[in-house]
């Protein structure tokens, strides 16, 4: 694993190519997810200093200790939108334990599982530890009904996340399947403004708002007097963000129109549109592709379909609030549970929102609040299903056993004398 972190420094590059190609982030973009994974990857070559187990005298000349064991054979099956960093979420710390592992990547991009494939496979990683099962519902139903897989780790939409999970624990195998997200940013009239103004946009416009991190709902609180300024310094900077550039495209034509439909939904809903991404400047000679601007909806009603529904896409909808509770109130009924931020110089809102907010990843003053590792990536709610988390600490008993060992010595005496 040591040797692996280093093909991956050394090709880091050419990984994050073949996501721009396959995928259309911006290079940026794809070598910040790629250093993510290899984030990962260190964690997972700590392991046998951090994972010490544990061993005490229970009662006189009694002991019990723990000790760790693979579970076998282990699955992961990952969506499109990460094709490098969500597999080195899981593929390092499996491995590191002690197991084989099955790879399905998305369909939608096979190319990046390659290039990781084959720096395993220089790494030293025996002919069989690792394999790639290409292939759409067939692999994954194949792959949840296989016996010899004891755990299935997935990362999707929150429909099909259940489905996975269902199934697999139907089978009788432990299940981690983390689903979509509908995240809030709360914005109080006293944050900072270039801090916020970066955080906020960059969260809902970085990978084209295709993350499940990204966030899609911003809880205006207070006097629009105080607020609007920030929301105009918000539109400004996402407005300013150039497509090709700074913003990459869509994953597919369809996803585009599906994204059209709900800005114009959204439009007859009652919302103000302050930005539309359909206006936006496409990148001379890639007329043909998915591009999709930055779009900024305000005056939008919480219990309309911009409010309540995942769009995967670089669109941010503003709920006006009166106060604080109010915009917790809203947060609160949400049914996801990933993220929740917000943007305050005041310690106390701050606390408010970190213990009352009903998501797993809160932000303080930061738009997109994934943990470093040892903290551990996931989400709760209608975002996960099962227990534990798939990175971090946390993810160490999903990809693993615990034996717990109880062992008593009957004393010898021996004159060492004869």
């Amino acid at each position: 694993i040591f040797k692996f972190r280093q093909i991956l420094l050394k090709n880091c590059n050419e990984i994050a190519n073949t996501i721009c190609l396959e995928n259309g982030k911006t290079l940026d973009e794809a070598r910040a997810s790629v250093m993510k994974g290899i984030e990962v990857t260190e964690f997972a070559t700590s392991l046998a200093n951090l994972d010490k187990g544990g061993r005490l005298e229970v009662s006189r000349g009694v002991h019990c200790e723990y000790r760790r064991e693979a579970l076998g054979v282990v699955a992961s099956i990952t969506p499109f939108n990460f094709p490098a960093m969500v597999p080195l979420w899981t593929i390092p710390i499996a491995l590191t334990l002690g197991n084989s592992f099955i790879w399905k990547p998305s369909e939608k991009t096979p190319l990046t599982a390659t290039l990781i494939a084959e720096a395993l496979k220089e790494a030293g990683v025996p002919d069989g530890v690792f394999n790639i099962a290409h292939g759409t519902k067939e692999v994954v139903e194949a792959i949840l009904c296989e016996p010899l897989i004891r755990a299935v780790s997935f990362v999707g939409s929150t429909k099909v996340a259940r489905l996975v999970y269902e199934q697999g624990h139907s089978n009788g195998k432990r299940v981690l399947a983390l689903g979509g997200a509908k995240n809030h940013i709360v914005l109080m009239p006293d944050a900072q403004s270039d801090l916020s103004v970066r955080g906020i946009s960059d969260s809902f416009t970085g990978c084209a708002g295709q993350r499940c991190m990204a966030a899609s709902v911003l809880l205006a609180v207070g006097d629009p007097k105080k607020i609007d300024p920030l929301i105009s310094k918000i539109v400004e900077r996402a407005q300013s963000l150039k497509l090709g550039v700074d913003m990459g495209a869509i994953i597919s034509k369809e996803q585009k129109a599906f994204l059209s439909a709900a800005i114009e939904r959204a439009q007859k809903e009652g919302a103000k549109i302050l930005l539309d991404g359909r206006d936006a400047t496409i990148p001379k000679g890639f007329e043909g592709g998915n591009w999709l601007g930055p779009t900024i909806l305000d005056q939008v009603s919480a219990t309309s379909s911009a409010s309540l529904t995942e769009l995967f896409g670089p669109i941010l909808s503003i709920i006006r609030c009166s106060d604080l509770k109010e915009a917790m109130t809203i947060e609160n009924a949400n049914p996801y549970g990933n993220a929740c931020s917000v943007f305050t110089s005041n310690g106390g809102y701050a606390e408010y929102v970190a213990n009352s907010a009903k998501s797993a990843m809160i932000g303080i003053n930061v738009g997109v609040p994934v943990p470093r590792e040892p903290f551990s990536f996931g989400g709760m709610n209608d975002s996960k299903f099962g227990h534990g988390d798939i990175t971090g600490e946390n993810s160490l008993n999903f990809w693993s056993n615990i034996k717990k060992v109880t062992t008593k010595w009957e004393a010898h005496f021996q004159n060492w004398m004869s």
